[in-house]
């Protein structure tokens, strides 16, 4: 999967897949070849971590 580089787009599409598809963020980044401490790097840029309990970023 090709990740938008707009941090705002990313959002989006990483906690609409956690939604629907994804039962973890482990998942995801395993299932899509992402690489997380990235994926959780580029989303700390806009004030938004993992939540595992909810399996978003907030």
């Amino acid at each position: 999967m090709t990740l938008p580089l707009d941090p705002v787009m990313l959002l989006s599409v990483v906690n609409t897949n956690l939604r629907d598809r994804y039962d973890s963020l482990e998942k995801f980044c395993q299932e899509e070849s992402v690489d997380m401490e990235d994926l959780k790097k580029r989303l700390a840029t806009i004030d938004y971590y993992y939540e595992e309990d909810t399996n978003q970023f907030r």
